[in-house]
């Protein structure tokens, strides 16, 4: 008796640990794509999903009727993660019950079809990028008119007083000066 409770117990361990292992990559997985270039076409060059997320938080506070604006940001914030998760799932599986109920959208992953479990990742993020530009950053020839996307400008080849070391500095739409060390252009 006392062996089954011990084999219990160490299963409730092991489920455990994958549970937070999941979570825990699953964060680092997202704070790391989060800070590159995404890719969608239409988005300026080199904007990160993060810069991307902060340029519409700040389109919505501008929009009138305010309510709009956070309208279109809690709609990416409900039914992105729904509807990312749908779109990735029919795209990989194009011939499963799921896609048979879906209508077609052309932010449906496309090319993706049997891809091996390492790639489902990032085909999803990229399902996530298109469709945040799709509900907030494409512009809207009616309803909510957020202004469009306002890349952060980047100068490049700055020596840095201090140490010598090429610097890229950006200002963004506050004025505040931003620093980062990169290697010459």
């Amino acid at each position: 008796m006392k062996l089954i409770v011990v084999i219990l117990k160490l299963m409730g361990m092991v489920v455990k640990a994958a549970v937070i292992l999941a979570i825990c990559s699953s964060i680092l997985f997202v704070a790391y794509k989060g800070t590159q270039p995404m890719q969608v076409p239409e988005v300026p060059k080199g904007m990160t999903y993060f810069e991307f997320v902060a340029d519409r938080i700040d389109a919505a506070k501008t929009v009138e009727p305010s309510r709009c604006g956070w309208g279109m940001m809690l709609s990416l914030a409900t039914l992105g993660p729904i509807y990312s998760f749908v779109y990735t799932e029919v795209g990989i599986h194009p011939d499963g019950a799921l896609a048979r109920g879906t209508a077609p959208d052309p932010d449906i992953p496309k090319d993706v079809a049997n891809a091996k479990w390492y790639e489902v990742p990032g085909i999803w993020w990229n399902t996530v990028e298109r469709l945040s530009w799709t509900m907030v950053g494409k512009p809207a020839a009616y309803g909510c008119k957020l202004r469009s996307v306002r890349p952060p400008l980047v100068v490049y080849g700055v020596r840095s007083a201090i140490d010598s070391n090429w610097v890229r500095f950006y200002c963004n739409r506050k004025h505040d000066i931003n620093f980062d060390h990169v290697d010459p252009p």
